[in-house]
C-alpha cells in the first residue's frame, strides 16, 4: 500500500508521496484508509500542526498569529477504479511519468500540500490544510461542504488554493454549470395512423435548432477571458416503437462565466429558447479570479505571472460563496481526470511544491 513504507514520508519527494497515495485506492465512499494513513502522517510528522478529524476529513493548521490565512484543499477521493492501479513510472525522453488513479484527480495536489505541511512550520502566511472526501459524487456528500456545516472556523481564511490540476498553472475563478430540461409536449397515437397524433420528439427539433445556431460568449472578468457554452447533453422520449410519443424532454447544460450570477445565467437560458417549458434541474454558481486580492498576487508572483480562466467547475466556487478568493492550482492535465490512461509528469509535481514553497515561505 505505501511502497514498503510503514507509515507515509511526508519529507519524500513529493513525486514518491504521489506514488504512495494513488497506491491506497479511495474511490468516493470508501476514504477510511487514505484518511487513516493521512492523519497518521501529519501526527508524526507535523507536530507544528493542530490536526483534527472529522469522518473521513482531515484538518490541519498552524496558529502563529500571522496577519492573513491561506486555506490549502484537496479532495483524497477518485472515481471508480479502471485497471489503473497500483501506480507505475515510465521513463520518457522529457522525464519520468507517473501513471495511475488519481495521479491526475488529484493525489499529485495533495502530496505537494502534506510536503508543504511537513517541511514548511514556519510559513509567512497563517496555513490550514483540509484533505477532504466525497468530491466525485452528489454535492450533498461533499466532504468541504460537511466542514462549511459543521465545522465553519476551520474555514475562514483571506485566500485559498484548491489543488485541483491545472497543467501546474494558476487557473483563476471557475465557470458556474446549470442543467435544465426543456419538455415539449405532443399527443399519443398508433405510428400506422402518425396524423392523428403530435409528435413531441419532432417538436425537439426547434430548440435543437436554437442550439446549433447558438454563439456563445467569450468574456473578460478580472484580466482572465472565459468561454461560455450551451450544449444538449442528453434526449429522452418516446413509449414504444409503434406509437407517437406524447412528451419529448431535452437536456441542455449551460456554463457560463463568473460575471453572471445564477439568476441572470438562468434568465439568459429563458430568452434563448423562448416560450419552451423550461425547468432547472440542477445549478453550481461561479467564482470570480480574484487575482486582484494581495495575497493571491503573491502566488502570482511565485508562480511566474501567468494565469489562466477556469474552464469548469470547482469548489473554488465553495469558497467564493464564502466571500474567499480562490484559485485552482496542481499539477496534471484536466482533461486526464478520470481517464484509464490518467498520468502526470514527475517534474510538474516537484513544480508545483516549489510555487508554494516561495509563495508561502
Amino acid at each position: 500500500m505505501l511502497r514498503g513504507m510503514s507509515v507515509l514520508d511526508l519529507h519524500a519527494d513529493p513525486a514518491e508521496i504521489t506514488a504512495a497515495l494513488v497506491d491506497i485506492e479511495s474511490v468516493s465512499g470508501a476514504e477510511l484508509t487514505i484518511a487513516n494513513v493521512v492523519e497518521e502522517a501529519l501526527r508524526r510528522q507535523a507536530e507544528h500542526l493542530e490536526i483534527r478529524r472529522h469522518g473521513n476529513v482531515v484538518l490541519a493548521r498552524t496558529d502563529l498569529g500571522r496577519p492573513s490565512r491561506v486555506i490549502l484543499a484537496g479532495h483524497l477521493d477518485t472515481v471508480p477504479v479502471n485497471d489503473n492501479l497500483p501506480s507505475w513510472r515510465e521513463e520518457t525522453a522529457a522525464g519520468a511519468v507517473l501513471h495511475g488513479l488519481g495521479s491526475v484527480d488529484m493525489k499529485g495536489g495533495d502530496a505537494t500540500m502534506l510536503h508543504l505541511a511537513a517541511t514548511l512550520p514556519s510559513p509567512r502566511h497563517d496555513v490550514t490544510f483540509v484533505f477532504y472526501d466525497c468530491e466525485e459524487v452528489e454535492a450533498d456528500r461533499n466532504g468541504l461542504g460537511t466542514i462549511e456545516r459543521e465545522l465553519p472556523e476551520w474555514l475562514h481564511g483571506d485566500f485559498a488554493v484548491l489543488g485541483e490540476a491545472s497543467n501546474g498553472v494558476i487557473e483563476g475563478g471557475c465557470q458556474g454549470t446549470m442543467r435544465v430540461e426543456l419538455r415539449c409536449g405532443g399527443k399519443r397515437a398508433h405510428s400506422a395512423r402518425a396524423w392523428m397524433g403530435s409528435n413531441a420528439v419532432h417538436a425537439l427539433a426547434g430548440p435543437l435548432a436554437t442550439l446549433e445556431e447558438y454563439a456563445p460568449r467569450s468574456v473578460e472578468v478580472d484580466g482572465l477571458t472565459y468561454h461560455e457554452g450551451l450544449q444538449a447533453v442528453r434526449v429522452e422520449g418516446g413509449v414504444a416503437g409503434n406509437v407517437v410519443p406524447d412528451e419529448a424532454v431535452l437536456t441542455v447544460n449551460h456554463r457560463f462565466a463568473p460575471d453572471r450570477t445564477p439568476e441572470q445565467a438562468l434568465a439568459h437560458v429563458r430568452e434563448v429558447f423562448g416560450d419552451v417549458e423550461l425547468s432547472v434541474v440542477d445549478c453550481s454558481p461561479p467564482a470570480r479570479p480574484g487575482l486582484t486580492d494581495p495575497v493571491a498576487a503573491e502566488l502570482v508572483r511565485a508562480s511566474g505571472g501567468e494565469a489562466v480562466a477556469k474552464l469548469g467547475w470547482t469548489d473554488v466556487s465553495r469558497f467564493a460563496a464564502l466571500g474567499i478568493s480562490a484559485v485552482n492550482l496542481g499539477p496534471g492535465d484536466p482533461a486526464l481526470a478520470h481517464a484509464q490512461h490518467e498520468h502526470v509528469a514527475e517534474d510538474e509535481i516537484r513544480r508545483v511544491a516549489e510555487v508554494m514553497r516561495r509563495f508561502l515561505g
